[in-house]
């Protein structure tokens, strides 16, 4: 199948899917690459405004207002939207300070939108596409280098990381030879809105201009560079595709090489 732009990509066309935090940033560009393979999208974030803007035209774009930290309203979503044979639980939120300055507050928030929101998704999402006997399904959290290692300034973000990756590896062993698989991207720092605000942060309290700022984060990486949204909407996209029912509970980092 291809794309407007001519692109190859796997047929979704009979698959539906759900991208949290789609407002912007990488759900954004995950919501419009899964859209251009003709599945019906699915969209939640906080704010309605950029949901209903990337639904605008698109006839299999959808858009929900939700805060992933909601138990009842995460349900509430689901029973309208029905089974959702792709579920990319991609809502998180970054913050970073030193261990000894981090607030109860910073760990609370990051925990509750980065570990128990992807939970939350899961589990609802999971308990529908069981109830519905569905012999296909993919699970897929969007995690981070984080939760691979540990990073400097980053101890909540990085537990709570850490915490997605747990969670995906002990579903997938709970789920393996049903059809369904749960696997986790891992990118370094992207090229979105969110490393722009960590950017900010480390210009705030470092008094670096923002280029100084950009390069201490693309150095994380072996490329040198931040990584690319579309990079890990590939990567997605091609857990989505044939051949890939044997991967499960793999944490894949996309981060050109970072150990």
């Amino acid at each position: 199948m291809k794309t407007e732009n001519g692109e190859e990509t796997v047929d979704l066309s009979h698959r539906r899917v759900l991208v949290t935090g789609g407002g912007s940033g990488l759900g954004r560009v995950l919501a419009v690459e899964f859209a251009n393979t003709g599945a019906e999208v699915h969209v939640c974030g906080r704010r309605r405004e950029p949901l209903d803007e990337l639904a605008s035209g698109r006839k299999n774009v959808f858009a929900h207002k939700l805060d992933v930290a909601d138990e009842d309203g995460t349900e509430a979503m689901f029973d309208s939207i029905g089974p959702v044979e792709i579920l990319i639980a991609n809502a998180g939120v970054a913050d970073s300070a030193p261990l000894h300055r981090t607030s109860s507050e910073m760990w609370h928030q990051i925990m509750a939108v980065n570990l128990t929101g992807c939970f939350l998704t899961f589990r609802a999402g999971l308990k529908r596409l069981q109830d519905a006997k569905a012999p296909w399904g993919r699970l897929i959290a969007i995690s981070s280098t984080t939760g691979l290692s540990g990073h400097k300034y980053a101890s909540a973000y990085s537990a709570s990381k850490h915490g997605v990756n747990g969670l995906v590896r002990s579903a997938a062993a709970e789920l393996a030879g049903s059809g369904i698989t749960a696997n986790a991207l891992c990118p370094g720092y992207l090229n979105t809105e969110m490393t722009g605000r960590t950017i900010d942060n480390i210009v705030g309290k470092t008094g670096k201009n923002r280029q100084q700022a950009t390069e201490i984060l693309a150095g994380m990486s072996p490329l040198g560079r931040l990584i690319a949204p579309t990079e890990v909407s590939k990567a997605a996209l091609w857990l989505c595709g044939p051949g890939t029912d044997a991967v499960n509970g793999q944490t894949i980092a996309i981060n050109g090489g970072e150990r």
